[in-house]
């Protein structure tokens, strides 16, 4: 019981940057085909849906930091513990990368053929963006209180 409490643990640290990478990645590729595609459709403003489409790549940041607040020698005692905030904030990740996505595909639907409502059109992909900021948190604040 004791070894896969440890690797439970172990489990934990590394998962928000798995599952925040994976999140990111599938976010990135919804928007970045909606980015493609409003291209083939405009004359001018690529780099603003190309950038628009990077935006869920927060996620994967957001992981990396997480487990490094995270790593500590992993103990029995600690392990559920590590594992509980890990995988909560990895399923967390991966969810938000992928909303993001259709958000900012969305964005960039709308904008390439009303270009004036592109600011307008990012807020719903920054309000998901605080959901993956309220996580952040979540898990920095709760791993501070996580004994060796």
């Amino acid at each position: 019981m004791n070894e896969l409490l440890v690797l439970l643990g172990w489990l934990g640290v590394f998962a928000p940057v798995g599952f925040g990478a994976l999140g990111s990645a599938i976010g990135v590729a919804i928007a970045g085909q909606a980015a493609i595609g409003a291209m083939q459709e405009t004359e001018s403003g690529y780099g603003r849906f190309v950038g628009v489409a990077a935006i869920p790549s927060s996620n994967v940041i957001y992981g990396i930091v997480v487990m490094f607040s995270l790593l500590r020698d992993i103990t029995p005692s600690n392990g559920g513990a590590l594992f509980g905030i890990g995988a909560v904030v990895a399923a967390a990740l991966l969810y938000i990368g992928i909303w993001q996505g259709r958000a900012c595909a969305s964005a960039i639907a709308a904008s390439k053929n009303k270009p004036e409502i592109f600011g307008l059109a990012l807020a719903p992909a920054a309000i998901v963006e605080g959901f993956a900021v309220f996580t952040f948190v979540f898990a920095l604040v709760l791993a501070g209180n996580i004994g060796a």
